[in-house]
């Protein structure tokens, strides 16, 4: 393979256009491109969500990594352009809660600065809980992020706790998306977990709000992620009877995918009140079109969100490797890539010791 500059200073491979999506870059052993990135900023979060996080194995008094085995931002920014050199075209942050990693404008001013291989401007995103949005919706968009996620389980208080595990007011939450909207960091998505006995009964007034609002809502079906959130099947409100409960109150109409590999299958209102999307990895699997990767907080890199285990890229970082090492590093893990936990999905599976949500990012 040829070598060509990237960035000043650095050196990747440069591969030929592949025949998942006609780019170039890398693809695994199930020809799946990879062009998405989620890194996790830190593994705290002052949530204690119970598809993530729960309060009764994860009280408040946890004990998260120490500093100095979470990446600096300089390891971040210099993992994610060996990435990008690969042909990742969007980063997303995510923790934990990546809003309470300190000074993380900086680290998005960082970010803001990679280029595709094409040359383009990378799709930089962020998922939160939005509780500090208002505070920091701003400095974040001033700093170059462009769009963001919020996780909201539902508009009413008590079923809010009940989701997250502690006393917030969804007002404080509601009040962040507004500051994010303000601030330019449009379309916001809210992501809304559905578990049911707990918070099927706020689809429609999410619904209804994120309409009103001019939000984009995705439900999402509750995952068995991790091992501590206590999954059990009969708790997944499909996605067909989500899409159900929707088509009873407002006239819809399937929309098609934006790229390949996007995750929720979108639905649009014939009404014209904008649309919403459903992500059904445990009734519709998507496994075969997933272009995802994940570094953790502590630098491990992850090819699935079921994975058992990951791959220590901070060890590489700390060892005085190359860009180009780092870059045969990250290449040679998602060729042999060949994860499709959600297809495989059994009693068997099940039982894997999984990684927890929080600690590898969502």
């Amino acid at each position: 393979m040829a070598i060509r500059s990237g960035f000043p200073g650095y050196h990747v491979a440069m591969l030929q256009a592949n025949e998942f999506d006609g780019r170039p870059g890398v693809t695994d052993t199930l020809g799946r491109a990879l062009r998405d990135l989620r890194i996790s900023v830190t593994d705290r979060c002052n949530f204690r969500c119970t598809y993530c996080m729960p309060r009764e194995i994860f009280g408040r008094d946890y004990e998260f990594l120490p500093r100095d085995q979470v990446l600096s931002f300089e390891e971040i920014a210099r993992l994610a352009r060996a990435f990008v050199g690969l042909g990742v075209e969007k980063l997303r942050i995510t923790g934990g809660e990546p809003l309470v990693r300190r000074d993380l404008p900086d680290l998005i001013s960082m970010l803001a600065g990679l280029r595709s291989a094409g040359g383009t401007a990378l799709d930089l995103t962020l998922t939160t809980n939005g509780s500090a949005l208002r505070a920091l919706a701003r400095p974040i968009a001033d700093a170059g992020l462009r769009r963001v996620t919020v996780s909201l389980d539902s508009l009413d208080d008590a079923v809010f706790g009940a989701m997250n595990g502690i006393d917030f007011p969804v007002a404080k939450v509601l009040d962040g998306i507004a500051a994010a909207q303000d601030a330019g960091l449009a379309p916001v998505k809210v992501n809304m977990v559905v578990r049911r006995g707990i918070n099927e009964t706020s689809v429609l007034p999410m619904a209804a709000w994120a309409r009103d609002a001019g939000v984009i809502l995705r439900f999402i079906e509750y995952m068995d992620v991790g091992h501590s959130n206590g999954w059990r099947l009969d708790e997944v409100v499909p996605a067909r009877e989500l899409v159900e409960m929707l088509s009873s109150a407002w006239p819809i109409e399937p929309a098609d995918p934006l790229y390949r590999g996007e995750v929720a299958d979108r639905w649009r209102y014939a009404d014209g009140g904008g649309e919403f999307g459903v992500i059904a990895s445990v009734t519709q699997p998507f496994c075969r079109d997933c272009t995802r990767a994940r570094v953790s907080a502590d630098g491990k890199v992850y090819t699935c969100l079921f994975a058992v285990d990951g791959h220590d890229a901070r060890a590489i970082l700390r060892s005085g490797a190359t860009d180009a090492e780092l870059a045969t590093f990250v290449e040679e893990i998602w060729a042999r890539r060949g994860d499709r936990y959600s297809e495989l999905r059994s009693a068997a599976t099940s039982r894997l010791p999984k990684v927890e949500m929080f600690a590898m990012g969502g």
